[in-house]
């Protein structure tokens, strides 16, 4: 029940105004796309849980509310880098695009990424790319996921992930966008099932599988958004490049576990243990 309100809550959420909606006959257009994640400075992960809610007063004692969200955002950072975020948006959204024209012609994310400094980089470039570079391999659009802020946070002793950005594709002659689709995931919003931020301290694994399902989601729906029915559809000729496999679609690490709490007192950079 939890995922289908998810679903809808979503649905909503990225509907909302300054959107504007993929033509099929702007799609005809596209002949070689590029496609760029990524997560612009200072976006997070960020800890907004226990100065924002007064509801964890009493667990974190004599610890300051910024001092437990300082160390709940190192968890954060811990479970899962911004690299792996952005590549999983990118990468999951390009897997259900239809073997079609212009997705089959989509440029190496590999070449993309060298030509624009970022490849196999822990932190993606924060500043918006020189999207000119990509017009000497031969683009002629950008499918670009920009995610602007991203993290947990709490509201009356519910906390969860969040995360907003959007979405754009436009032409590199003249940056006219074709597609925008602005997002805003909120977890706490949508009333889904409570994010423990002491249990989150002890497994950050927790937040990553969050931040997963979120990114899954919204990869489907943007798939789908760039796959306009009003168009027409071109088959994959025999050797087109980039009708391969992605070759970064690598998005991710196992999680080392995490050690085993001390014994009180409370140790440095440690949350406290959350209830039975």
């Amino acid at each position: 029940m939890g995922r289908i309100s998810f679903l809808g809550f979503l649905a909503l959420l990225t509907v909302g105004c300054a959107s504007q909606r993929l033509a099929g006959a702007d799609l005809d257009r596209v002949k070689r796309p590029a496609f760029i994640s990524r997560i612009e400075i200072d976006a997070g992960p960020r800890s907004l849980v226990f100065r924002e809610d007064s509801a964890y007063k009493d667990k974190l004692k004599k610890l300051e509310p910024k001092e437990a969200d300082r160390r709940l955002q190192a968890k954060l950072t811990a479970a899962v880098t911004r690299f792996e975020v952005s590549e999983r948006l990118r990468v999951n959204t390009f897997r259900q695009l239809p073997q079609e024209r212009p997705w089959v012609n989509t440029l190496d994310p590999a070449r993309v990424a060298t030509m624009l400094e970022s490849f196999l980089v822990e932190e993606v470039p924060a500043n918006a790319p020189d999207y000119d570079l990509l017009s000497r391999l031969g683009a002629d659009s950008v499918v670009e996921f920009v995610i602007q802020d991203y993290g947990m946070r709490s509201d009356h002793g519910r906390a969860g992930a969040y995360m907003k950005g959007y979405a754009r594709m436009f032409k590199l002659n003249g940056r006219s966008e074709i597609w925008r689709r602005p997002f805003e995931l909120d977890r706490v919003s949508e009333s889904a099932e409570h994010l423990d931020p002491f249990k989150v301290g002890k497994e950050p694994a927790l937040f990553r599988q969050e931040l997963t399902s979120m990114l899954d989601v919204l990869a489907g729906q943007f798939a789908e958004e760039l796959s306009p029915k009003d168009r027409k559809a071109g088959a994959p000729p025999e050797g087109v490049e980039g009708s391969g496999p992605d070759s970064v679609n690598r998005v991710g690490r196992e999680m080392q576990e995490p050690a085993k709490p001390a014994e009180p007192p409370l140790p440095p950079g440690e949350l406290p243990d959350p209830d039975p």
